[in-house]
């Protein structure tokens, strides 16, 4: 993989989880952890993490405009730059921070490039792992530093195994999902950490995933990732997903086959 930018990024986010992440793992104290909303945490690791990375994402691109979760947080105006021009990074400083704050795994660290509106280049770090996903539009994807591609996988249902993320879904929804489970080979409850499910699509443990909530920085850096490997990510109705369109729902598969038999399966294609 010759390719200076994803090199960089990804020696970012390796710093910043060494820095940051790592060191107040399982050593968090109750003032260390905040609501940003009900049920929504915060971490100071999450803090320190976006500060460093953004940091060092504007001295790789001078002039751009990073869009932080936290930052968000405190200035969700921030968000219009997503159709904007020019450069723009999306970051997930902590991503699963729930997980972290609770001692568990997995969490992962995650960035987006957009160039002029439309996603460009990803990174998805899982530390504890030590699995790095990179990707950027035209060159493909690659995962520690080997090429992958996810089109070649089973595709009859009963072979399918993949997670739906039902617990947000409205009820008439989660219903049809959990039923639907049934027809496929196996339907895990998710891993509360967007990253890692994106990078279970990359490695093979799972073929699907499906999502109800589809904040931009949990899923631009992924959902570009599967696709640069052959993947696809849609909404329910088939529309591509964009990280500036609002709105629920999100299924993301290994291949084409694979996305119309899990929403066959889960949502009865609607």
């Amino acid at each position: 993989m010759a390719d200076t930018l994803l090199d960089d990024v990804g020696g970012l986010l390796r710093e910043a989880a060494d820095q940051a992440v790592l060191p107040l793992f399982r050593k968090l104290d109750d003032d260390d952890v905040a609501e940003k909303a009900p049920g929504d945490l915060v971490t100071v690791a999450d803090r320190a993490a976006e500060e460093l990375i953004s940091a060092g994402l504007c001295r790789l691109r001078p002039g751009s405009v990073v869009v932080g979760e936290e930052a968000v947080a405190d200035d969700p105006g921030l968000l219009r730059h997503l159709r904007g021009s020019g450069d723009v990074w999306l970051v997930d400083p902590v991503d699963g921070t729930a997980n972290f704050a609770a001692g568990r795994r997995p969490f992962a660290l995650m960035v987006a490039l957009l160039t002029d509106g439309e996603p460009a280049a990803a990174w998805v770090l899982d530390p504890l792992a030590d699995t790095l996903a990179v990707a950027r539009v035209g060159v493909g994807t690659y995962l520690d530093g080997r090429p992958v591609r996810t089109a070649d996988v089973p595709s009859t249902p009963g072979d399918l195994r993949g997670a739906a993320m039902s617990r947000f879904l409205p009820s008439r929804a989660r219903a049809r999902v959990e039923a639907g489970g049934a027809r496929l080979g196996e339907l895990l409850p998710g891993q509360h950490c967007a990253g890692r499910e994106y990078l279970d699509v990359l490695t093979g443990d799972q073929q699907f995933v499906l999502f109800w909530r589809t904040l931009p920085w949990d899923h631009a850096p992924g959902t570009l990732l599967v696709r640069a490997a052959g993947g696809v990510a849609r909404r329910f109705d088939g529309t591509e997903y964009h990280p500036a369109d609002e709105g629920h729902g999100l299924l993301v598969a290994a291949n084409e086959r694979v996305w119309s038999e899990v929403r066959e399966a889960l949502l009865g294609g609607a």
